[in-house]
């Protein structure tokens, strides 16, 4: 019982002495987690939802070359970031300042959530889209009124997941 009493004792001090730093941390982990997590849904929303342009044969070359050179950055930017730890890429020269930590952290999420995005808005009927088309509605109105909020619903989860994720992650920086 005196090893007991003795170890009670030890843990009471360290929680008297770090306390404070304990709690700072907790709210440090969870502001990071939050912020990173909502502009990497930003990132990732932008990302998924150029990647999934449309365009044929018929399109002016122009148009297509730009979409390819655009879907082959996004590609880029989602396979090297999902591809390496965020410990090497807070590592690479921004680890111990804030704004880096969120820039960081903001920026692997939303390589996550580009595909996420990606598989949300593909994973719509195709009907759906052709339904607006057969009404009049411009791609944008499409995606705005009719197939991003499907796709959302299909989305919130990983979002969720993402955020639990960073909260784990925040811990690298």
């Amino acid at each position: 019982m005196d090893k007991l009493a003795k170890l009670t004792a030890d843990i009471g001090r360290l929680w008297e002495t770090y306390s404070g730093a304990y709690f700072t941390g907790i709210r440090n982990t969870l502001v990071l987690a939050v912020v990173a997590t909502l502009i990497g849904c930003v990132i990732g929303l932008m990302c998924g939802i150029l990647n999934t342009i449309p365009y044929t044969r018929q399109d002016p070359p122009v148009k297509r070359f730009f979409l390819k050179l655009l879907r082959a950055l996004i590609r880029i930017y989602v396979e090297v970031f999902r591809g390496t730890p965020m410990v090497l890429q807070a590592f690479r020269g921004m680890s111990g300042i804030w704004a880096a930590a969120i820039i960081v952290v903001s920026i692997n999420t939303g390589a996550y959530m580009a595909e996420s995005v990606r598989g949300g808005i593909i994973s719509i009927d195709p009907g759906q889209t052709e339904g607006a088309k057969a009404i009049g509605m411009t791609h944008v109105q499409t995606m705005v009124n009719v197939i991003m909020p499907q796709a959302l619903r299909n989305i919130i989860p990983q979002i969720g997941n993402n955020f639990i994720i960073n909260i784990k992650d925040t811990s690298v920086m």
